[in-house]
């Protein structure tokens, strides 16, 4: 499958040990990570700034990023298709990608369920699809 991961699921899975980590670690191995440069950006800029990690740290992350997932651009898409336009992005990535599904623990995304076909879940409940105990 082809996964658009937010931020926020990138940034939980280098946080700290869990749920999010875990779903990183199967996407590396088993499916496809999409990202967009500006969704890479913030990712890096949110584990040196919010996560308070070390340059060289964050820069292993951003290579390992780089090597695991595929960067694709996203396509513009109108600001008032969600409740916070900065999310749009998002939804432009996973249509420019066919991807399979976000995951996302942002509410603003997720309260849509959907975007063009595309599910928007959160990491629990992709998570439980990926073992087979449903949603």
């Amino acid at each position: 499958m082809k996964i658009v991961l937010d931020a926020n699921a990138v940034i939980a899975a280098f946080a700290s040990r869990g749920l999010c980590e875990s779903i990183l670690e199967l996407c590396f191995h088993s499916h496809e990570i999409v990202l967009s440069q500006e969704l890479l950006e913030e990712i890096l800029r949110n584990l040196r700034q919010k996560i308070k990690l070390p340059g060289g740290i964050v820069k292993d992350i951003g290579n390992l990023l780089r090597e695991h997932a595929s960067i694709v651009s996203a396509i513009p898409l109108a600001a008032d298709l969600c409740r916070d336009p900065d999310d749009v992005k998002i939804l432009g990535l996973a249509i420019a990608a066919n991807a399979d599904c976000i995951v996302t623990g942002d509410k603003d995304l997720l309260v849509l369920k959907k975007f063009q076909g595309v599910p928007i879940m959160t990491p629990r409940s992709f998570a439980n699809i990926l073992h087979g105990t449903g949603d």
